[in-house]
């Protein structure tokens, strides 16, 4: 069964009584917004847009949509539609969280100075901590040649086993390469998921590597819905989330 499969799987019953009172599917992020006002958010995969100018046609101008229906779209082979899939899943879940921290992730799992680590998706703001810390880093990215700091994803079965740590993007579950990366990093002593997408559900990661989940809560929901509706991300949040961990 499949990252996405299993997330569906485990939120279904909870959505039972939920209904969507909005969706905003942004250039940076997609939010959806449930009638108990709980936000979840997940990353727009705009590289996927397809051509035309209806990009999500499916329920529009629909409201009040039962969050069933949004949830059966996270096993889409539209990234899109994954996305606000997994925005609606998020948005279940973060109802029910606990036994959470709050802060760096990296303290909560601190790096040594023999550790290697690998990072799938460039996290701008830890790379100068981590080059401190770590022996050594290396930086996944959807490019097709070597640029700078960064290596094109094709090298991930390569490089990754490699590595004694992996930092993840939790855009790997909306682009459908979450399951080859994790088997990539079995290797690795610590596995950390990190991102606005971030599926805050230890229980379907147990069965996996995944040692760690780093995502956000929703703090200011009507906020961070005008934010999306004009491009923002995740620089423009700060006052509108709260960061969290969670062990797997």
């Amino acid at each position: 069964m499949s990252i996405r499969d299993k997330i569906r799987q485990h939120v279904w019953k909870s959505a039972e009584n939920h209904r969507t009172k909005d969706i905003r599917i942004g250039l940076g992020y997609t939010a959806v917004m449930l009638d108990n006002g709980q936000v979840g958010l997940a990353y727009t995969p705009h590289r996927d847009v397809p051509n035309g100018c209806s990009l999500f046609p499916n329920f529009m101008p629909e409201k009040d949509i039962p969050a069933k229906e949004l949830l059966k779209l996270i096993t889409s082979d539209n990234t899109i539609e994954t996305a606000v899939g997994l925005a609606a899943a998020n948005a279940i879940a973060s109802a029910n969280l606990n036994g959470y921290t709050t802060g760096d992730v990296l303290e909560m799992n601190p790096l040594t100075s023999d550790d290697y680590v690998g990072m799938v998706g460039n996290f701008a703001p830890m790379v100068s901590s981590i080059r401190k810390k770590a022996a050594k880093l290396i930086i996944f990215e959807q490019i097709d040649q070597p640029k700078g700091d960064l290596i094109p994803t094709a090298e991930i079965e390569n490089r990754l086993p490699e590595c004694t740590v992996a930092l993840i993007t939790a855009t790997s579950i909306i682009n459908h390469s979450f399951d080859r990366i994790i088997n990539a990093a079995g290797n690795c002593r610590e596995i950390i998921i990190l991102g606005a997408s971030t599926p805050l559900i230890p229980d379907i990661f147990s069965t996996t590597p995944v040692t760690c989940l780093s995502g956000v809560v929703v703090t200011d929901a009507q906020e961070i819905l005008r934010i999306i509706s004009f491009g923002g991300g995740m620089r423009m949040f700060k006052q509108c989330i709260k960061k969290v961990n969670l062990k797997v």
